[in-house]
């Protein structure tokens, strides 16, 4: 079993991979993406508590639910994000952030 501490840093590495990608990118899909890795940052962690929160053999179910519930969220997400970023490309012609605070 993998213990708790290398789930936790590397759900901290992935969040950090996604902070950066928000910060310092100016393409709206990899911002997208970034957020997605976020997501999932946040969705190892549930399932990595669930499974030391009451027993360490059998786990606690309650994280996972979550954890699917989020997978389930995150995909409305992507699929409402690329439905907007495909029509500002169309009336653009480019999916520059910088650009996209002229949004009316």
């Amino acid at each position: 079993m993998i213990p708790l501490e290398y789930e936790l840093a590397l759900a901290g590495i992935l969040f950090g991979i996604g902070v950066f990608g928000i910060i310092y990118r100016k393409n709206a899909i990899i911002v997208l993406m970034s957020v997605e890795i976020i997501l999932n940052a946040a969705i190892m962690n549930l399932v990595a508590f669930s499974s030391y929160a009451i027993n360490p053999i059998t786990g606690d179910p309650g994280g996972q639910v979550f954890a699917v519930l989020a997978i389930a969220i995150a995909a409305g997400e992507v699929c409402i994000g690329l439905g907007i970023y495909i029509v500002y490309f169309r009336s653009r012609k480019d999916i520059n952030l910088e650009e996209a605070t002229r949004l009316r």
